[in-house]
This record gives C-alpha cells, structure tokens and sequence, in this order.
C-alpha cells in the first residue's frame, strides 16, 4: 500500500507518553516514504512492520525527533536527510537491511540524535562487522560515526567505548588505516544521492539495486518494455531514483487489483 494523501489523512495521531504529537503508519507496508508534507506537524512517526527500502523523501520537518522504523527493508540512508528532519533525538532502525558499517554513516550527521537503535541488521561475521554481543567493530564505528549517541542498542555508551572508537578509527582528519577500509565499503544498493539526472538513464541497472521480490521486479520490467514515451521513461526513472516503486508493482498492489 502506499503512503497516500488518503491514508495520512486517515490514520491516527495522538500524544503519546512523552507527550509528542505521534503518527500512526505501522503495518500498512509502505514501499517508500511519501506525501508526508500533508501530515501536519508530528514530533514523532510510527513506521514499525512496512516495506520501506531507503529512509529519506522526508519534507522540512524541524519538529520531528522521533521515528520507529523496525522491521522494514531498509538498505541506505539519504544523505542529506539531516537536512529536513534536523532535530531527530531518537531513531529506531531494528531489523532492517543495512549491511555495511559505511551504510550507516549519514547517521553522524545529525546534531541531536541520542538514542539509536540498529539491532538485527544483517552481520558479516568473517570480517567481524556488524556482529551481535559483544558488538566489536560495529559498536565502536557506530560510536565514531555518530559521537553524540548516548544510548546505542538500549545499553548506555560507556567513556571507554568512545576512547576504544577513537583508538581503532582514529580521528575525522587522520582516520586510521581500518577506518579508511571501511569507508570505502558500501552495500550495492540503490543509493538516492548517485543516481543520474538524465531522463534515458539505465532503467534496469536502477531497479537491480533496489531490493525487489522476483514478482516485483517482472511487473517492473513489464513497465518499463511498456512506456511508450519518453515523459513516461522519465517518470519511471525519477520514481526510482527517489527509492518510489510505481503502482502496481508492489506485491500488495497486485493483491489489491
């Protein structure tokens, strides 16, 4: 289902315990976030149980600081999404798809961001990323990354965890030989900020990097052999681009027709 003007305006929103103005999107699943400039302003949003597969196309939205994303698909992060939500203190990314510790580096963008939760992303346990407890690597990058994170995983950042980040990654200036591997190593997937402006841009090489069920990647190519112009090829392609999957390619779609 998509995040249309209809749904916002049809789900619910209320004080929650903290007394932020929270909306409520959990389990429609939404391939991709949308039209959110019609909710009014929320201090929080609810997303847990969707499909979202890049969390980014947020509108200017100073007052939000808080957002539950857990259990969706979500493989990168825009980069400049600190740019319209630039007061989040506490983001919730459990089970999702974020495969590299460079993936989670616009993260450290954020000026106010305080509690992070990333549990259950998948591991590459040979290299000794991204493992469960006692965390190696991928506690420390995270607390190198993002210095200003307090409570990572529920647990508290104790002082030693950031002198042992800063010993194994060094500093922003002169990062360490580990650190500068591990920068250089990103999930292939659907990146937001790279995509091409140009309206005959490689269709298919964008659709291989968003993370599609084989019935959802025929019905795209479907589209795409049926775009009979080039207003049409451009559409597709700027739905793409922006991590939007077109109607009725989304498994749910198809259910609903």
């Amino acid at each position: 289902m998509r995040l249309t003007v209809e749904l916002l305006q049809n789900s619910p929103s209320w004080l929650n315990a903290l007394k932020e103005r929270e909306l409520d999107l959990r389990g429609h699943r939404i391939p991709a976030i949308e039209n959110l400039g019609v909710a009014g302003p929320q201090d929080a949003i609810d997303l847990v149980d969707n499909d979202i597969q890049v969390l980014g196309n947020f509108p200017l939205s100073p007052r939000i600081r808080t957002l539950l994303l857990a259990r969706n698909r979500i493989a990168s992060i825009q980069p400049t999404l600190a740019n319209s939500i630039p007061n989040l203190t506490v983001l919730q990314l459990e089970s999702n798809n974020l495969n590299e510790l460079a993936d989670l580096d616009p993260l450290g963008t954020f000026a106010n961001l305080t509690h992070l939760v990333l549990r259950d992303n998948p591991r590459h346990e040979e290299r000794g990323e991204l493992l469960p407890a006692p965390l190696l690597h991928y506690r420390y990058w995270v607390l190198w990354r993002c210095p200003r994170v307090r409570f990572l995983d529920y647990e508290k950042v104790k002082l030693a965890e950031r002198t042992q980040a800063n010993t194994l990654f060094g500093t922003a200036e002169e990062p360490t030989e580990l650190a500068s591997k591990l920068m250089g190593i990103k999930s292939k997937t659907f990146d937001v900020s790279s995509a091409s402006n140009g309206p005959t841009g490689d269709l298919s090489t964008r659709m291989s990097r968003i993370k599609l069920t084989d019935q959802e990647k025929k019905r795209l190519q479907d589209l795409i052999k049926k775009a009979t112009s080039l207003d049409e090829i451009t559409r597709l392609e700027t739905m793409l681009r922006e991590g939007r999957l077109p109607a009725g390619v989304h498994a749910g779609d198809a259910m609903e027709e």
